[in-house]
């Protein structure tokens, strides 16, 4: 038993010595860790700054330093007490003003720590998602004007429809009646609507290719914005004006679709019906031609039904997302992307919580230590230094103790001479 108590002590002595050595030094380290976040904090804070006077000068490096101050006064203090104490609640009190602290830390210093890092490559980012926002809206506001111009050829069937009643009426195959009577110029009438309609069609087609290169090529220009060398804040300004030019053209192309004209084209087509007078000579042939009519009429209603339906299907397209480019700060990027950059807020926070590790240690040690001297008596653990203050303050109190002695005032060793003297014959 007594030998495992000597081993304790000796490894308490052991470990008391390597905590002295590392004492030397731990405050120096710790503040080397400080003024490194202070100098990335200051670097983040820089970021948030519009002004680039000497006042925003001052502040963030006021700000900064106060970082530094406040990260190595929080830690020496947590190094000295919170081994130190022996309590189960002042240890659990110690523990949690840790944790408040360290939350602290984080929220002053830490996420600017992760701006400095990684702020410009999540402000990147951003561009690059917005960009892939615009693609989208782009291509689903020419997708829906693609389909609105294939409705070109939904008129043209039902305007060559007209066409053939048309010349079947002129050769007297329809209502029995050969010529261009009233017959004929109705049903001339509407085809010639639908063609005046299937024109305008046709030249929105152009004008539909050319906004959809216009919006690709102002594409092509932001995302080599995303990549380019140079400051991200110079590069996010030209940003957000190509961003403002794209969203004209995605509004344009949303204004060529033409199926809202063919619907209302459709619901005009039978409404507007000049019906002209009948010409037949005789009662039989005006009656054929008025019957003839109300079926051409028939036939109207049920083209422009058709007509009304296509468009509507096109109308129903779900509409191009509205896509709004928002500039944002190197600080805010790096939290709204923070899952594409864990390990930059990975090293912001280790650096600043990289002395709890130490704690820790400390506290783990300090325990070792107290664990090794516990079942030692008192005069064992005195080293020789203590035990002289002790006695000399013992022969302080009673005098007739005995004074203690120095080594260094031992006396010296006592010269017997022989009695011989040199030079004497």
């Amino acid at each position: 038993m007594q030998q495992t108590d000597n081993e304790g002590l000796r490894e308490a002595q052991e470990l008391e010595s390597h905590v002295a050595w590392l004492d030397s030094f731990t405050g120096a380290a710790l503040g080397v860790l400080a003024v490194a976040s202070g100098i990335y904090t200051y670097l983040g804070v820089s970021s948030l700054l519009d002004d680039n006077g000497s006042l925003s000068f001052f502040a963030a490096i006021s700000y900064s330093v106060a970082v530094s101050v406040g990260i190595f006064v929080f830690w020496s203090y947590m190094m000295r007490l919170l081994p130190a104490v022996r309590a189960r609640a002042s240890r659990m009190g110690l523990m949690l003003s840790m944790g408040l602290g360290s939350a602290a830390i984080i929220a002053m210093s830490s996420w600017l720590n992760a701006a400095a890092l990684a702020g410009a490559a999540a402000v990147e980012q951003h561009l690059a998602r917005t960009v892939q926002e615009y693609q989208g809206a782009l291509e689903r506001a020419n997708e829906i004007a693609v389909s609105a111009q294939g409705l070109e050829r939904d008129v043209a069937r039902v305007r060559q429809s007209f066409e053939d009643l048309s010349e079947q009426e002129a050769t007297g195959n329809l209502s029995g009646l050969a010529g261009e009577g009233a017959v004929f110029r109705v049903l001339r009438q509407k085809s010639d609507e639908l063609a005046g309609l299937e024109a305008q069609i046709a030249t929105q087609q152009p004008l539909v290719d050319a906004a959809f290169a216009e919006g690709n090529a102002i594409l092509s220009r932001m995302r080599a914005l995303t990549v380019a060398p140079g400051a991200i804040e110079a590069r996010s300004v030209e940003f957000s004006e190509e961003a403002v030019r794209l969203a004209g053209v995605i509004t344009t192309l949303r204004q060529l679709s033409v199926a809202p004209l063919v619907a209302r084209a459709a619901s005009d087509l039978s409404a507007s019906v000049v019906l002209p007078e009948l010409d037949g000579r005789t009662a039989e042939t005006r009656e054929g031609q008025r019957s003839t009519i109300a079926s051409v009429l028939e036939l109207l209603g049920q083209r422009a039904e058709t007509l009304r339906a296509a468009a509507g299907e096109v109308m129903a397209m779900p509409p191009a997302p509205d896509t709004i480019y928002t500039p944002i700060s190197t600080a805010d990027a790096v939290i709204i992307y923070a899952r594409n950059f864990v390990p930059s807020w990975a090293g912001a926070i280790a650096i600043d919580l990289l002395p709890a590790v130490l704690v820790f240690i400390l506290a783990v040690t300090q325990n070792a230590i107290r664990a090794g001297r516990a079942d030692q008596p008192l005069a064992d653990s005195l080293t020789v230094a203590q035990m002289r203050a002790a006695l000399k303050a013992a022969q302080e109190l009673d005098p007739d103790t005995p004074p203690v002695r120095d080594p260094a005032e031992r006396a010296a060793p006592v010269v017997v001479s022989t009695g011989v003297e040199r030079g004497s014959s």
